[in-house]
């Protein structure tokens, strides 16, 4: 699986360590603690996602809120803030979630590791659920 990940400065740290724990990952920055503007690394991921070249995508700032305003911008994706691994089982069950989000100054390595585990390995229930990503689709193809 083709999986994209960056943050800003609040999540570098986390994201650098979940690089390590899984590998394989493409990372499209940021690359140190410096103060940069989570929108620019929010909108690569969800870009890439939203375009099918990745097949999912992590995000890592502050608190998780704005990197999910941003990629929840692009059509087809859905960002799911996940701060618990029974969050993350859900977001993957019942919303096919396709970035995951996570809160780098509220989230410890432990629990990061598990919620990604969780996410990763949860595929989507479908079922009724399709019928609810339906709708959002066709939300998305109105709004345009």
């Amino acid at each position: 699986m083709k999986i994209i990940i960056g943050s800003d400065h609040a999540g570098f740290d986390l994201k650098e360590a979940l690089k390590g724990a899984f590998g394989g990952m493409t990372d499209i920055g940021t690359d140190s603690t410096d103060s940069v503007d989570y929108p620019d690394f929010a909108a690569r991921v969800a870009r890439a996602v939203s375009s099918g070249e990745y097949e999912r995508g992590i995000l890592i700032c502050g608190s998780g809120v704005g990197m999910s305003i941003v990629a929840n911008k692009f059509p087809g994706v859905r960002a799911a803030l996940c701060a618990d691994t029974e969050t993350a089982r859900l977001s993957r069950m019942h919303n096919d979630a396709n970035v995951l989000v996570l809160a780098g100054r509220r989230t410890d390595l432990k629990t990061a590791i598990a919620i990604v585990e969780v996410w990763l390995d949860t595929p989507f229930e479908g079922g009724r659920h399709t019928r609810r990503l339906n709708k959002i689709r066709n939300i998305e193809e109105e709004e345009r």
